[in-house]
């Protein structure tokens, strides 16, 4: 609603300008806003006030200038000027029904397909022969929300789960699982993820205190990196019990990756050489005492001066910074981005900052294609430090779902008597799962956030569980009143005010996608489901729906009906399912 009163009055003011009633060079800033008082309208502006002076008009004098030149339209009941010169805006009613009809028809609710990019996400990205812990949970779930959003627009996305499978540590690895296969006989594909992390803390050790480990572990590298067949197969063993792990813990979350959106570092393994030499003779990179360096004037270094980026060591080895210009590289060439977006954390940011310069100076990915960091804080205990065991250590993600199953199934226990033990505990996953996420993605990705476990569990309050239990309480009416829910319709009455306040958030859906898909910000499709369940309690308080006449019990139904159908795709767009009964 908001982005059509801007349309009417951007084109206003260009028919004003026409006349010469306005001076043609201004440039008119257009805000619009709800208003929070009912009594002055649905919408306003403050137009006339901002931009009084550059149009040579007193404010209230140019607010009923735009007011007598508003092209007509339906949307538009009535307009009030106000005050020293604000615009207030009262809907038409019968053409909000209209709207709330055509979106119940639709089969996307209303969410215009118009986006047809290839989107590259980059999210994830969790460690190579490690278990997934809390550092990879915001990652994980706001890229996979981003993920599904877009697509919802009819953009062709591709999911790139970009792991650290290539370096030093596979020699280490190799090395150890080696010498432990010939002294214990260990089978190297049986090994368990758990394993597989006390191997690499002891291959760690070995390394940083055995010399002739640490010259074979670096042996095993270059033979890698060379495509010797034997190292290849004990590192493609290592990569795959991870994969098989993550593979699992992505399952059990409801995260939409697999094995086949996997792009790790190894995948640019053979494009980095190429790049450095390419650099070089362009005179992009030059030889810095025996390094390969590019200079950056865009990025000043302690002294003042240019810094420097090593995209090759002495030793020939390459950085990260390599193959995030190869990676960058690759998903233009081959993958055809359109857009790219990666769901990195903030530290990383003047890291990409750097690669994506060079891949700009190098003209291997043209500025008509976005590259875009969206970068997110860090999850906090309640004691505002990171967030970590009691003992000080890293949470493993597995122990965090298991507590939050645990603790959803004793508090569905408490609270559904009438549910089977089989539906409790499949409540209890929905819920633990849901909340986990939701907790993340209700915060805006750009601040820290405090996890805790009451907050994130409560029935009330802007959580998962309180957006479920609105969505199962909708389903509860459409069983009394013997309807289905996926089936009715019918012709629309907003005579109420909470009626036409709900009806006003309905159709608003469409825009919010949108907004979260420019902005890379699950945060603002999670307010406008949590005002959306607010104002159904308010409408569904205020206006009685099964003891209501035929005609009024009908449209209020269809209200009903719409707002479930919202919740259901808004919580799905975000990876979070909904339960008809809880």
């Amino acid at each position: 609603m908001k982005e059509l009163i801007v349309k009417l009055l951007e084109a206003t003011i260009d028919q004003l300008k026409q006349q010469e009633l306005l001076p043609s060079d201004l440039n008119a800033r257009i805000m619009v806003d709800k208003t929070k008082d009912k009594s002055h309208g649905d919408l306003a502006t403050n137009l006339a006030l901002v931009n009084s002076k550059p149009a040579g008009h007193k404010p209230r004098d140019l607010a009923q200038l735009i007011v007598d030149n508003l092209p007509n339209s339906n949307l538009v009941e009535k307009t009030e000027i106000a005050g020293p010169g604000f615009i207030n805006f009262y809907l038409n009613s019968q053409w909000l029904a209209s709207q709330v009809e055509q979106m119940a028809q639709s089969k996307t609710l209303g969410i215009v397909q118009d986006q047809h990019q290839n989107v590259v996400v980059d999210y994830s990205a969790p460690n190579v022969a490690k278990e997934m812990h809390v550092g990879h949970i915001r990652s994980t779930i706001i890229g996979d929300a981003i993920v599904r959003v877009l697509a919802a627009l009819g953009n062709h996305v591709i999911r790139a789960n970009h792991i650290g499978d290539w370096g030093t540590q596979f020699g280490m690895l190799i090395a150890n699982l080696e010498d432990l296969a010939k002294e214990q006989g260990i089978d190297p594909t049986h090994i368990s993820l758990a394993d597989l992390e006390s191997f690499y803390r002891q291959a760690k050790q070995r390394y940083d205190s055995d010399e002739q480990f640490a010259l074979r572990a670096r042996n095993y590298v270059v033979r890698l990196q060379g495509g010797d067949e034997y190292c290849h197969t004990m590192w493609r063993k290592l990569v795959d019990i991870t994969l098989n792990h993550n593979q699992q813990t992505y399952d059990r979350m409801g995260v939409s990756l697999t094995k086949q959106d996997v792009m790790g570092e190894s995948l640019y393994n053979d494009m980095l050489a190429g790049i450095v030499d390419d650099l070089l003779k362009r005179g992009i990179a030059v030889e810095d005492e025996g390094a390969t360096v590019v200079f950056l004037k865009e990025f000043k270094n302690k002294d003042g001066q240019p810094m420097g980026v090593i995209i090759r060591k002495k030793d020939g080895g390459y950085l990260y910074t390599t193959t995030d210009i190869a990676c960058a590289k690759y998903r233009y060439e081959t993958l055809k981005a359109d857009r790219v977006m990666y769901f990195i954390d903030s530290r990383q940011h003047q890291h990409l900052l750097q690669a994506w310069t060079i891949v700009r100076k190098a003209g291997y990915v043209p500025e008509s294609v976005s590259l875009e960091h969206h970068a997110f804080g860090m999850m906090l205990g309640k004691d505002g430090k990171p967030f970590k065991t009691r003992t000080g250590g890293t949470v493993k993600l597995r122990d965090l779902l298991d507590e939050a199953e645990n603790r959803a199934r004793e508090m569905i226990k408490e609270r559904s008597s009438n549910l089977s033990l089989e539906e409790q505990e499949q409540v209890a996953r929905t819920i633990a799962m849901a909340a986990v996420k939701y907790a993340d993605l209700s915060k805006s990705r750009t601040t820290d956030y405090v996890f805790d476990w009451d907050n994130m569990l409560a029935f009330n309050g802007n959580t998962a569980p309180y957006l479920q239990y609105a969505y199962a309480r909708i389903c509860a009416i459409f069983r009394k009143a013997g309807v289905t829910l996926q089936e009715h319709q019918a012709s629309l009455e907003l005579n109420q005010e909470q009626e036409e306040a709900l009806a006003q958030q309905l159709i608003a859906f469409n825009d919010v996608v949108h907004q979260v898909a420019a902005k890379g910000m699950p945060h603002l499709l999670c307010n406008y489901l949590y005002d959306l369940s607010g104002l159904f309690m308010s409408f569904y308080e205020a206006c009685p729906i099964l003891s209501a006449d035929d005609s009024v019990k009908a449209s209020r139904l269809q209200l009903a009906a719409l707002t479930a159908k919202v919740l259901k795709q808004g919580l799905a767009l975000l990876g979070i399912n909904t339960l008809e009964r809880m």
